[in-house]
């Protein structure tokens, strides 16, 4: 690979490193940049490899917040261990369903969320326990590791930002520990497709190695960031993120 692209490459995986250790959507920076650094590269293993980086990047950031923040052990981890078993479904079945076919589901669903977030200033800026209900806690596990880790595993933009979103609106979590949350079941979403395409021989195992480096670094510092200035900050990347992926997916969906 020209070192050019490859310094492009491991910059962007440090940047996709922090934005999802903040509030997820990293792949919206990572899995382009390894596209565009590596042309020839088939689709499976730029998936594979970008799913090996990932997974570096959000165990870190989940260790991280992990050590700071109190975690919801009773709600995140039975929803990570889900994951891991519905995204690896999901990365199994992701040539059947083609990548199009989910784009203007997808830019509706965010749409939507860009509005919801903005119209209610309040969600997740303070937590609200009075919602954490044991029905809301159920939906809220079939959602994170059953719902959005089957996304994650078949196409997989904005997953971080959906975690978010669920952990905030369903069971009244802050942005800070919903996205601590979100971390863990990130992880598990991430191990879940590794182990498929692993096994499937799609993994550039040293280039996937050298972005892990840099999105643990990026993980690293951006989990900090966010325990550090907190749910308004959180929000506001949150939007930013959302309005990013709109755009991505939009010029994919009707310009490319």
């Amino acid at each position: 690979m020209d070192p050019g692209a490859l310094t492009t490459l491991l910059v962007g995986a440090a940047a996709a490193g922090w934005v999802d250790a903040v509030v997820g959507g990293g792949g919206l920076l990572l899995l382009p940049a390894l596209l565009i650094a590596a042309p020839g590269l088939p689709l499976p293993v730029a998936l594979g490899t970008n799913k090996f980086a990932a997974i570096a990047g959000t165990a870190t950031a989940a260790v991280t917040y992990a050590r700071r923040t109190k975690i919801d052990w009773r709600l995140a981890g039975p929803a990570a261990g889900l994951a891991v078993v519905m995204a690896g479904v999901g990365a199994a079945l992701a040539g059947v369903v083609p990548g199009p076919a989910y784009r203007p589901v997808v830019l509706a669903v965010l749409v939507a969320v860009a509005l919801f977030v903005t119209l209610r200033p309040r969600l997740g800026v303070v937590a609200e326990p009075s919602k954490r209900t044991r029905g809301r806690v159920v939906v809220a596990v079939a959602v994170a590791g059953g719902v959005i880790a089957l996304y994650d595993g078949l196409i997989g933009p904005g997953t971080g930002t959906f975690l978010v979103l669920t952990f905030t609106a369903l069971v009244g979590a802050d942005f800070v520990h919903g996205s601590a949350m979100a971390k863990l079941v990130n992880a598990g979403t991430n191990l879940g497709a590794l182990v498929v395409f692993a096994s499937g021989g799609h993994i550039w195992w040293t280039l996937g190695a050298a972005m892990a480096a840099c999105n643990v670094l990026g993980a690293a510092v951006g989990a900090r960031m966010a325990l550090r200035r907190g749910s308004g900050f959180v929000r506001v990347v949150l939007l930013v993120v959302v309005l990013a992926l709109v755009t991505k997916l939009g010029y994919d969906q009707w310009l490319a």
